[in-house]
């Protein structure tokens, strides 16, 4: 059955981002971003998201306690958690910046607001390991990067940027910036 606010079938989604951490930090984020429709494969997979794997701890994006995002947001870490100060700042710093991205992507039109729950949004979101030892720390710092870093791939998901015709384009012109030049 499609939803009546997107006519040809359940609307599916993805979009990445990367925005890196000041001098000294260990923040950059990373998040890869699925939305979909609520009757299709990411509202599936947003369901059977809802039981815990060992290490990978998920939880919905919450602005606060009693004020779940909406749409509604399931986040999942990208890296194992294997200490209770990384699940601090997953469920914390993270949660708050992931949820407040969804929210104003809402406010600003990028996310329609009509039919605002017939959506979902999977966040897989990464944490440096050395995040949770640093004690240095700048969690204003973290919750920039992953709030600019969710907002980005949020509007690429729903401009499905880049476009085939960019990727094609620039096959040999960008390369992966942790890869060497091929010779």
């Amino acid at each position: 059955m499609s939803n009546p606010l997107f006519p040809v079938g359940p609307l599916f989604r993805a979009g990445e981002a990367t925005v890196f951490a000041k001098e000294g930090q260990f923040t950059d984020a990373m998040p890869e971003i699925v939305i979909g429709t609520v009757d299709g494969p990411a509202g599936h997979a947003f369901a059977t998201m809802m039981g815990q794997t060992a290490g990978h701890t998920r939880m919905f994006a919450v602005r606060d306690c009693k004020r779940m995002v909406r749409p509604a947001t399931m986040m999942v870490s990208k890296v194992t958690m294997k200490s209770s100060a990384y699940v601090d700042l997953f469920g914390g710093v993270v949660q708050a910046a992931t949820a407040d991205a969804v929210l104003d992507c809402v406010i600003e039109g990028i996310l329609p607001r009509d039919g605002i729950n017939d959506l979902c949004v999977l966040a897989m979101v990464w944490i440096d390991p050395r995040c949770a030892t640093d004690p240095n720390l700048g969690r204003a710092d973290l919750y920039r990067t992953n709030y600019e870093a969710t907002k980005i791939a949020i509007g690429r998901a729903m401009r499905n940027h880049p476009t085939i015709d960019e990727l094609i384009e620039n096959r040999h012109k960008v390369r992966h910036f942790m890869l060497e030049p091929q010779e």
